[in-house]
């Protein structure tokens, strides 16, 4: 798992569109579309349900969603905690 694989999930659910997400994280969709899988393997869960119409959280991302938020939150906070201390 890496924190690119959370950004791009969080993009994509927040987005709804690979679409979107990719240009949001500004990759092209193919590598976007490869980390999501590669994600889900590596958890050996589905996150997303894919359709014509877009890609939607499954429970198991709804789940991760939360989490991968609290993650990024996190890392981002990392240098105000550094330098604060």
């Amino acid at each position: 798992m890496s924190l690119t694989q959370f950004e791009y999930f969080v993009a994509v659910a927040e987005s709804g569109s690979v679409t979107r997400a990719a240009s949001r994280c500004a990759v092209s969709q193919p590598p976007l579309t490869r980390q999501i899988r590669a994600l889900e393997d590596e958890l050996s869960a589905q996150l997303f349900e894919r359709s014509r119409r877009g890609m939607a959280l499954t429970r198991e991302g709804e789940r991760l969603l939360a989490h991968a938020r609290s993650v990024l939150a996190l890392v981002r906070e990392t240098p105000r905690v550094v330098r604060s201390g």
